[in-house]
């Protein structure tokens, strides 16, 4: 059977060069390399721009993490290297120990205590440094103070202030009557003292976070409900908190990130650095340095890394959804 004339392929096409245009019937022309090489610029140079963030996430951060995941599945010795595979047995250990349910109790505690004022007072303190007040400056540079300060000179500072016999805080509590607490000795009072180095430390490095997204807001809406009769509380919480909505949401997941992480302000809390003792204020990092550096168990210290690394997940989620929730119920209002 023969071929259309039409449809019959051409002796170029047969040859392998370059088919014809199928709307003008004339051969493409050969695409030269600096022009391939412009088309592959176009392509690919923008996976090229991104890359080293990737490349630097997975040797600093997804290499790291997969590999405690590993050291957490061997008997593991700080001494004598990699052992046998032996499953979820650190695992087991960890959680079946005393010590690990104090530490994660604490963890959550100290976490809870220092959070949630430091959310509250930072947006209070921006909204007290966005009104024109004089050397506005140099009360904006001042709460960055306590953050540029180093974790170890403020917990140094606030372990003698909290001292249980000569601290300062217990010595104003007597010049009023009160009885000195032990801040050393019991539970509650220690998580309040570590929550006190925390938010003196985060609480202006927020606020100037918040301070920024204050004066990103419009300043028509404030106009607009000054002549509705709106007062400064009610402009606060009608149009400055609804606008903080999505810098809230980020400073919570980050004061959680850092929150459960927390080592210095604790282990610098006494002289020993062990978490009181009964362990009253040792957190799980602090758990898991005893583990890897103290027992030289560094597989059941990998266990605690990747049950802490959970947590915060399982809190980041929780988060997540309840600021979903509320940024629904916002919309539909």
């Amino acid at each position: 059977m023969s071929v259309p004339a039409a449809h019959a392929p051409t002796a170029t096409a047969r040859e392998g060069g370059p088919a014809p245009d199928a709307r003008t019937g004339r051969r493409k022309p050969k695409m030269s390399f600096r022009h391939r090489a412009s088309a592959w610029d176009r392509r690919y140079s923008p996976y090229l721009y991104i890359s080293p963030f990737f490349i630097l996430f997975a040797v600093v951060g997804l290499f790291p993490l997969i590999y405690t995941g590993w050291v957490a599945a061997h008997d593991w010795d700080l001494i004598m290297g990699q052992g046998e595979f032996i499953g979820g047995e650190n695992f087991a250990t960890v959680l079946g120990e005393r010590a690990f349910w104090v530490s994660l109790r604490n963890t959550l505690s100290i976490f809870i205590l220092s959070s949630a004022p430091q959310v509250v007072a930072a947006i209070l303190i921006a909204y007290l440094l966005d009104y024109n007040l004089r050397a506005k400056t140099f009360w904006r540079m001042g709460v960055l103070i306590p953050y540029v300060v180093t974790p170890v000179a403020v917990a140094l500072i606030f372990s003698n202030l909290f001292g249980d016999r000569f601290g300062l805080v217990n010595s104003i509590l007597e010049a009023v009557g009160i009885d000195a607490i032990g801040w050393h000795s019991g539970i509650l009072p220690s998580h309040l003292a570590i929550a006190t180095m925390v938010n003196f430390r985060w609480i202006g490095y927020n606020a100037l976070i918040f301070l920024a997204a204050m004066q990103a807001v419009p300043r028509d809406l404030y106009e607009a409900a000054e002549i509705d009769g709106a007062g400064k509380v009610r402009q606060f919480i009608s149009v400055t908190i609804p606008n903080l909505r999505p810098t809230i949401i980020f400073v919570i997941i980050t004061s959680t990130i850092g929150g459960l992480q927390i080592f210095d302000e604790p282990r610098m809390f006494d002289q020993y650095g062990r978490g009181g003792t009964d362990g009253q204020w040792q957190t799980m990092t602090m758990y898991l340095y005893e583990l890897g550096w103290t027992r030289s168990d560094f597989g059941q210290a990998s266990a605690v890394a990747v049950l802490l690394f959970l947590l915060i997940i399982a809190i980041g989620l929780v988060n997540f959804v309840i600021t979903r929730r509320i940024s629904s119920s916002e919309v539909k209002r």
